[in-house]
């Protein structure tokens, strides 16, 4: 049976998930880190050198960096963790319509949008191995077009779309995400796996101030979920999941984290300067016009 060790990053309440066979060694590694200071601009490997150290602790060896989606929240430190663990990265077909949709928006004309920036794409339903771990992709667009989680052994990472049964499920606002399809992932795919089947969740915001968790069941998440049991129905779980939307403001990292995370972990190139940039599209988000005032 595979192991899993969880590595928090407080600054974006992100689970990594580290998944190996103790006795082959044959490890998977899901939805890394890479740390990015706001108020400074740049970025720092702390929380991705703790999954090296981790790695090379257990002597372990790593086959794929698996991406539930594109992070919108945090950058991934898939780029980072490829080149220290000389790795392949997976991540769902879908993402090409991810890179289409933003591709324009934030003005990335060398963005090739095939997903070839990624090793292996993977469909809903795919089964793929690393070495001795076998890993089922289980699509489940809502949050994102290319939300995927992967089934491996009696475990089931869910990205963003199952959270902990007191934090509920994932946003649905950002472009192409759609709470009608976050319902058919959680309530008719997701609920009809076993009840035991345990949950790995992408996120745990910890509310009320509790202490950290991030493992639950189906069978829990069905009875408890407050944002979606197996007793909602779409109606009330759509109205309320695009009513809830409606007042969240976007993620601190959003641009920062699409223009990393589309391409696979990789920072923008350098320019002349031997400096890299982000482009940060001005009023893209609000009907404003270019000195604040609504439209």
């Amino acid at each position: 049976m595979p192991e899993v060790e969880a590595l928090f990053d407080k600054a974006t309440s992100t689970l990594t998930y580290v998944v190996y066979d103790a006795q082959t060694k044959d490890t998977v590694i899901i939805d890394p880190v890479l740390d990015f200071d706001l108020a400074s601009f740049s970025t720092k490997s702390v929380e991705a050198q703790k999954v090296v150290d981790f790695v090379e602790s257990k002597q372990l060896k790593v086959h794929y960096i698996i991406e539930t989606h594109v992070h919108a929240d945090h950058l991934t430190g898939s780029g980072f963790l490829k080149k220290k663990l000389n790795c392949g990265s997976v991540i769902s077909s879908k993402i090409t319509a991810v890179q289409e949709t933003f591709k324009q928006l934030l003005d990335m004309p060398d963005l090739k949008c095939d997903g070839s920036q990624f090793d292996k794409l993977v469909n809903d339903g795919e089964q793929f191995t690393a070495g001795s771990l076998t890993i089922k992709a289980i699509a489940t667009p809502g949050h994102t077009p290319a939300c995927t989680c992967y089934m491996i052994g009696d475990m089931l990472f869910t990205g963003d779309a199952l959270f902990m049964p007191d934090f509920g499920s994932g946003r649905c606002d950002f472009p192409k995400g759609c709470a009608d399809d976050l319902y058919t992932s959680i309530h008719d795919v997701l609920y009809a796996l076993p009840a035991e089947t345990r949950v790995f969740v992408g996120h745990d915001y910890q509310p009320g101030g509790r202490e950290l968790k991030y493992e639950t069941t189906i069978g829990e998440s069905k009875e408890k979920n407050n944002h979606l049991k197996a007793s909602t129905s779409r109606e009330e779980f759509v109205n309320w999941r695009r009513n809830r939307d409606a007042t969240l403001n976007p993620p601190k990292l959003l641009f920062q984290s699409l223009q990393v995370n589309l391409n696979n972990g990789n920072l923008p190139p350098k320019h002349g300067n031997n400096a890299r940039y982000m482009v940060i599209p001005l009023n893209s988000l609000e009907d404003t016009d270019d000195v604040g005032q609504r439209i």
